[in-house]
């Protein structure tokens, strides 16, 4: 089916994903109403470096995603909504899980509620690996049991189940992804990948990191965004939960090695104790099984970690005033 002509709303554009997910429902020719965080300066976030032509396409809503009735006017008329807007730092979740609660499960619920009223045609909501805690076995399978291991997953497992519901409940149209971790340029230094980048590109040879010997399944994210665009898109999998990842667990020490490779550098690695999740909050190992994007979506990634890594690092570089390496934000 085209996107040409199709009314979408984007929670969250003005995010990581959802900034590269707007630009790319407009380069397919969709009608897109990019939902942004409301800030006195009028920021659409990282929007305000995309194309003139893509913002001139653009139909922003500054808003808050915990305001029923500007979720409600922001919905009205639209196809599909892709729910991205989240709080997703981990670590800030130990600080403020109200907040987290608001956003996350509030947000969700706002969402959902706005989209059946209008009686949107699919509703695709942004769920976490995170959800799944250390898991039990691996590969991880869509039915792998949720286990809340910070204020953060316990938040969107909490989203997850309100979509759940409103599908169960409402017939709400609604397709849960699950993405694994995904990367590449725009993500903040609250993510390790572009921690250690940065680090390495501002002249570090000692690079604070936390833990080194958890495991993450990485995918670009071109790739992810295609997953969103199929997952809006592909009909008959209204209630189903969908994970998008490589298939392939990387240990964060041998990430950083990679890094050091790509980008030619030699540095060291000084473990930061203010880096460190809560032992029992740990997630030790995230892996996805991509069969169900595959079977459902006809979706798999296309991008080699080591190629995603120089693309990442080279938006990073031409960047680099946008970061501060010295300091660690939560």
């Amino acid at each position: 089916m085209s996107w040409a002509g199709r009314r979408v709303l984007v929670t969250g554009a003005d995010g990581f994903i959802g900034s590269h997910l707007a630009e790319r429902l407009v380069a397919l020719g969709a009608e897109v109403r990019a939902f942004c965080f409301y800030n006195s300066n009028g920021s659409w976030g990282w929007l305000d470096g995309s194309d003139l032509e893509v913002k001139q396409s653009l139909d922003v809503r500054l808003g808050d995603i915990r305001d029923a009735r500007f979720v409600e006017q922001a919905v009205a008329g639209v196809d599909v909504v892709f729910h991205l807007a989240a709080l997703i730092a981990i670590p800030y979740s130990y600080v403020a899980p109200e907040s987290f609660v608001d956003t996350n499960v509030k947000g969700t619920l706002n969402v959902l509620e706005a989209a059946r009223r209008a009686g949107c045609h699919r509703v695709v909501h942004t769920s976490t690996s995170e959800v799944y805690g250390t898991p039990h076995t691996v590969p991880i399978r869509e039915s792998h049991p949720l286990q809340g291991q910070s204020p953060y997953s316990a938040t969107k497992i909490a989203a997850d189940k309100l979509c759940e519901a409103y599908h169960a409940s409402f017939e709400v149209p609604v397709v849960t992804l699950r993405p694994f971790n995904t990367y590449g340029p725009r993500q903040s230094t609250r993510a390790v990948l572009p921690t250690m980048l940065v680090q390495l590109l501002s002249g570090s040879r000692e690079i604070h990191l936390g833990r080194l010997d958890t495991k993450r399944d990485l995918t670009y994210v071109a790739d992810t965004v295609e997953g969103f665009v199929k997952a809006g898109d592909v009909e008959g999998i209204e209630g189903e939960v969908i994970q998008l990842g490589v298939g392939r667990a990387v240990a964060i020490g041998d990430l950083f090695d990679a890094a050091c490779r790509v980008l030619g550098m030699a540095a060291q690695v000084v473990q930061d104790p203010g880096r460190l999740r809560p032992d029992a909050s740990e997630v030790l190992v995230l892996l996805s099984d991509p069969a169900k994007a595959g079977e459902l979506l006809g979706w798999s990634p296309e991008t080699r970690l080591e190629e995603g890594l120089l693309r990442t690092a080279q938006w990073l570089e031409a960047h680099i005033h946008l970061y501060e390496p010295e300091r660690y934000h939560v």
